[in-house]
């Protein structure tokens, strides 16, 4: 990599930040049913707006030392921690796919479904506003990044097909269990997902996602509790095979 590729790979690192600081944001108030295009942005604990000073992605809250500058109550290490996140996501795209449409296409939806995670974690809920644009970002960008409608045709026949499937098997998991097993959001979220990773893809994606749901229940929750957010596993999952589904695919394929 030249030094063009480190200054954009550079680039991508404060973008990413800038973006993470606005889906926390947005997530934040997408949780309390807020709008998060309008209105400037205020300290939850005492309510003053706060300046562009403020709202600096990881500087602000080092200079601040982690407290509000008008009420001093401490900032909630989430903010830096999603901000960071968030850097590290867009600069792996960068190194995956370059400065391309499938780089954007791709970021467009890491943000979709960073934000989802972050509302599903705190009220158990995936907005279908995240699941919506998702599907429309793939919509949009296929005819300039497949050019083969056979190919799109395929990807959304493989959505419909994986939505029948996984819904027939949570209403399955529904009636042996006697309670709900997945949302609707996680059902929606999954059939979109078939459409950037296709009918392979989404073998490793379900399988990846429950791995990581197991590891979420034993080690964070230390058990089985009522309510399970799942959107945070689907989420890593379909980022982990937006960098490396189409190796693993073609790996699976040549075995078989």
């Amino acid at each position: 990599m030249n030094w063009i590729g480190f200054f954009i790979g550079f680039m991508t690192l404060i973008f990413g930040t800038f973006l993470g600081s606005f889906l926390h944001c947005a997530a934040y108030r997408i949780a309390r049913r807020e709008d998060f295009v309008h209105g400037r942005s205020r300290c939850p604990h005492c309510g003053h707006i706060l300046s562009m000073f403020d709202l600096v992605p990881l500087l602000s809250y080092f200079m601040l030392r982690g407290h509000c500058r008008y009420c001093n109550a401490r900032i909630p290490a989430r903010y830096p921690l999603s901000e960071a996140v968030f850097a590290l996501l867009c600069l792996g795209l960068y190194l995956r796919f370059g400065l391309s449409l499938v780089f954007f296409r791709n970021l467009f939806l890491t943000g979709c479904l960073f934000c989802l995670a972050l509302v599903d974690l705190e009220c158990y809920r995936i907005p279908d506003g995240c699941v919506l644009l998702a599907l429309l970002a793939f919509l949009v960008t296929s005819p300039f990044i497949y050019g083969d409608w056979k190919l799109i045709l395929s990807r959304v026949l493989c959505m419909f097909v994986y939505c029948a499937v996984i819904l027939l098997m949570s209403l399955f998991m529904d009636w042996l269990s006697g309670k709900r097993s997945l949302g609707g959001g996680d059902v929606k979220l999954m059939s979109v997902m078939a459409l950037y990773l296709g009918y392979v893809g989404m073998l490793f994606y379900i399988f990846v996602a429950c791995l990581l749901g197991l590891i979420y229940v034993i080690f964070l929750r230390r058990g089985f509790g009522k309510h399970i957010p799942f959107g945070p596993c689907l989420a890593a999952s379909g980022y982990f095979m937006l960098l490396f589904g189409e190796q693993i695919a073609s790996w699976y394929l040549s075995v078989l």
